[in-house]
């Protein structure tokens, strides 16, 4: 990681800083599979402190005060993975990925858009390999599933 990353620290959600995160997570997603939310930032919140939050370990990743990213994950998945447009490229989500397979049970799963190469790029390059492809019908969108491993069956 370069210089930048070691300035960025991992922390709990601060409930007050919900709609930051929701804003974040919103431009992240849209910036990245191409399509416009059409939650309201009501509705993105309540869903960040009814579903992610109860089910999910929620880290948020700042720098100098800025949330620069957040990552929401279980011992056996990660649900959600956003780093801020613009900061992209630094090591935040490499350090958040780093994070979730440490916390793991020494494997992990999860979903991306087929259309989002660049997050596709950034798993595989971290060892998740491309196990399903399918369909997410809220979003109507093609869907990859990922796994991996701390310890990969023998080929």
């Amino acid at each position: 990681m370069g210089s930048f990353a070691t300035t960025v620290e991992l922390a709990p959600l601060q409930h007050e800083r919900a709609d930051d995160l929701v804003r974040m997570w919103r431009a992240s997603f849209e910036h990245g599979v191409g399509v416009s939310d059409p939650h309201s930032l009501a509705q993105q919140r309540r869903y960040l402190l009814t579903e992610l939050l109860p089910k999910n370990v929620v880290r948020v990743a700042h720098s100098s005060g800025e949330l620069v990213g957040f990552v929401a994950a279980t011992r056996e998945s990660i649900t959600q993975l956003y780093v801020r447009v613009g900061h992209f490229g630094r090591g935040i989500g490499t350090m958040m990925l780093d994070w979730a397979k440490e916390q793991s049970d020494g494997s992990l799963w999860l979903y991306t858009y087929a259309r989002n190469a660049a997050a596709r790029r950034f798993y595989e390059a971290r060892g998740f390999k491309a196990v399903a492809y399918g369909y997410e019908p809220i979003w109507q969108l093609e869907d990859v599933k990922y796994e991996w491993s701390r310890n990969p069956a023998p080929k």
